[in-house]
């Protein structure tokens, strides 16, 4: 299930290329998870672990505690999960790193740009613990919660 392309070598991996990502369906199936598995990162789509309709179906507290009890970092674009009670509840309950683009309206290009562009920002704050919840932005990670 979980794959990737075209890994560094190993003297140029970053942590985060050690991780498994999950991306969530916020993010789509292709462009942004075709984008990271190119920049060498093992990735997971909701539509591959869930498959298609169970993982329209699954509910945010659900994925994030599947996403937490693994291990594995999650990549999304619902910026309101943070704003909402029950899903920060889950957040917290299984200690989840979250990456968040906070821009609704961007393209898929551009969403996997940002991840992209930020990969070595994304593999320290990913080298903590969790739960928190960053920020993604052009150039920039900010801290969202707590």
């Amino acid at each position: 299930m979980p794959s990737a392309r075209k890994r560094p070598p190993e003297d140029q991996l970053l942590p985060i290329h050690r991780e498994t990502i999950f991306v969530d369906r916020s993010l789509g199936a292709s462009i942004v998870p075709e984008a990271l598995r190119a920049a060498g990162l093992t990735v997971v789509t909701m539509r591959e672990h869930y498959g298609e309709a169970a993982g329209a179906r699954t509910a945010d507290v659900d994925w994030i505690a599947d996403v937490g009890h693994r291990g594995w970092v999650a990549f999304h674009k619902d910026d309101n999960i943070r704003r909402k009670a029950e899903e920060i509840a889950a957040v917290e309950a299984h200690s989840l790193r979250m990456f968040v683009i906070t821009n609704a309206n961007l393209t898929g290009a551009a969403m996997a740009q940002r991840y992209v562009v930020n990969l070595a920002r994304i593999s320290r704050a990913a080298r903590k613990a969790g739960p928190f919840i960053y920020g993604v932005y052009d150039d920039e990670l900010k801290r969202l919660h707590p």
